[in-house]
């Protein structure tokens, strides 16, 4: 087993395409004539060609017309589960791969199958089932040293991936606290200017009734004062008043 050290930053995938094609064309040879087996095998042909060349969009349309002359081509699904890959399907090509691995197939085959699965849920980044079906594959061959570099890459990524889950997640738990902190800061300003301004319209209500008091004051002196300078007229009326005997 290959450690973690020895693996690559990014993988080299395998894909075993020609290895089953090869195995399951000799068996359509041998057992079947027909005219949809010949169309199949035409199409997967020509598939193939244009897979080689890299035109993976056209090699994709001959192996699903394949499929179409032949429902239950394995070469057919694997093929087409290949070129769906080039293509960066991850999430068809992985469906592909896991609806042929549960099919009747040669434990050879199956070994192919679950590592391309493998492949296609590691670029999805589903790293535990890929661990599940690199394991599969090396079930049914258990000297296959490729599968087991991917096997070690796939625990490699998933630990990195849980790590910075745990990263982000202690991350978010540091902000919802630093947040709480920065709302109970807020709320203290707020209360502290609130109580501020409760203590000025205080100010403001005792001066007004200060002010009121000095008026109200202000007008019992006006009232003492009018009646004192009645009194006083009275008097200098009643000493000016003399009969002139």
């Amino acid at each position: 087993m290959l450690s973690f050290d020895h693996l690559t930053e990014k993988i080299n995938i395998r894909v075993t395409r020609h290895a089953l094609r090869v195995t399951v064309f000799a068996l359509v040879l041998l057992f079947s004539f027909s005219a949809f087996a010949q169309k199949e095998r035409k199409l997967i042909r020509e598939g193939n060609t244009l897979y080689d060349k890299g035109k993976f969009k056209e090699a994709e349309m001959n192996y699903r017309k394949a499929l179409d002359a032949k429902k239950n081509s394995v070469t057919g699904q694997f093929n087409l589960g290949d070129a769906v890959y080039q293509q960066k399907n991850f999430d068809e090509s992985s469906k592909i791969f896991g609806n042929l691995a549960g099919s009747s197939i040669s434990g050879a085959e199956k070994a192919n199958v679950f590592h391309n699965l493998g492949n296609s849920l590691l670029e999805a980044k589903d790293y535990e089932k890929s661990i599940l079906a690199y394991q599969n594959s090396l079930l049914n061959n258990p000297s296959d040293r490729d599968t087991k570099y991917n096997l070690e890459y796939a625990k490699m990524m998933m630990k990195k991936q849980q790590d910075q889950q745990k990263k982000d997640q202690q991350q978010k738990k540091d902000q919802q606290k630093q947040d709480k902190q920065d709302q109970k800061k807020n709320d203290q300003n707020k209360d502290q200017k609130q109580d501020k301004k409760d203590q000025q319209d205080q100010s403001k209500k005792i001066s007004k009734e200060d002010a009121d008091r000095m008026l109200e004051a202000m007008k019992k002196d006006e009232k003492k004062t009018l009646q004192k300078l009645k009194k006083e007229k009275a008097k200098v009326q009643q000493v000016t008043i003399e009969k002139d005997w």
